[in-house]
């Protein structure tokens, strides 16, 4: 029997080959951590969260310090979300100097060097947990442009490095990054959630960050999953206004808005593996129906998907913290 010259599995034969010639790597330095910081929490008693095992609410300077544990370790940038103790129709404690995220941003920027993102949206701060101003039960466009960029300036005002939007409203970067300029922080970058999907794969999050709407749901504002073009424009709208780097959210079933993305815009990609990914993940780890393999597997295939970071929660594990 005749066998062809050219033989694929020369090319697998040890690790040492196997590892010359990989195509897709991720470091730690592409990672981003996502750090959840409760207004009412106590020092050294963080609250573990009850859907998400390994993640846990931390008091503010519980989280500067674990934040330093994960510097010390290799990560250098981490997004921040905050639950306040009070809620309003407006959500004020937003865009409060004294927030907790303002706080927080205070404190990493003076203890840490990593890169510090503040997740721009209204959910876990308002009394109706949407993500922008209400009338008539419905969640006003225009209305909330002006929230989200106070809250954006406030960001910056304690020194923020970026601003990431996730709220989903029409004409939001165009509005940041006005407010942005107008206040002297012409080099406040905007990381956009640009592509934003109204994912089940969210509920978990919706616990830890105490946002679960108090009616109706927020296929309003959020991008329906069947939609591929969609993406395309929600990105394209947010290149134009100015975004300097796109995310995609959720990661693994958005794979192929991922791909098309990055080759269509060419720019800067960041894909969340969100709250939903890593609860699937962890739970079958403890079960034992699937090993700690998958993770690799699951980062490296939406880093080949085109992603130049990842947005994730397991951080800590792949650092060996707990």
């Amino acid at each position: 029997m005749m066998f062809p010259n050219i033989r694929m599995r020369r090319m697998r034969t040890d690790e040492r080959i196997r590892a010359m010639f990989r195509e897709t790597n991720v470091g730690i330095e592409d990672l981003i951590y996502p750090i959840y910081i409760k207004e009412s929490a106590k020092d050294g008693e963080p609250e573990e969260i009850s859907t998400m095992p390994g993640q846990y609410r931390y008091s503010i300077n519980d989280a500067i310090e674990f934040a330093g544990i994960l510097e010390d370790s290799g990560l250098t940038s981490t997004i921040l979300f905050g639950i306040p103790d009070h809620k309003d129709e407006v959500g004020s404690s937003a865009y409060d100097s004294e927030g907790i995220i303002q706080q927080t941003i205070r404190g990493l920027k003076e203890q840490t060097d990593l890169v510090v993102l503040g997740d721009v949206c209204m959910c876990e701060y308002t009394d109706h947990g949407h993500c922008g101003i209400i009338k008539d039960n419905y969640v006003q466009n225009d209305e909330t442009l002006q929230y989200l960029s106070k809250i954006a300036v406030s960001y910056a005002d304690a020194g923020v490095d970026v601003i990431a939007p996730s709220d989903m409203m029409d004409g939001r970067v165009k509005a940041i990054r006005e407010g942005l300029d107008a206040n002297d922080y012409v080099n406040t970058p905007i990381f956009s959630y640009a592509a934003k999907y109204a994912s089940t794969y969210y509920a978990p999050f919706r616990d830890a960050a105490d946002s679960t709407p108090s009616f109706g749901d927020r296929k309003s504002y959020q991008m329906d999953p069947a939609n591929f073009n969609e993406a395309i424009r929600e990105v394209n709208l947010d290149v134009q206004e100015g975004t300097d780097a796109i995310i995609v959210k959720p990661a693994l079933a958005y794979l192929d808005v991922l791909r098309e993305v990055k080759q269509t815009f060419k720019m800067p990609t960041i894909a969340y593996q969100v709250s939903g990914e890593y609860s699937m993940i962890t739970a079958g780890i403890e079960k034992g129906y699937i090993t700690w393999d998958l993770l690799d597997e699951t980062l490296l295939s939406i880093k080949r998907a085109g992603a130049d970071m990842i947005i994730s929660y397991f951080v800590p594990q792949l650092l060996g913290i707990e």
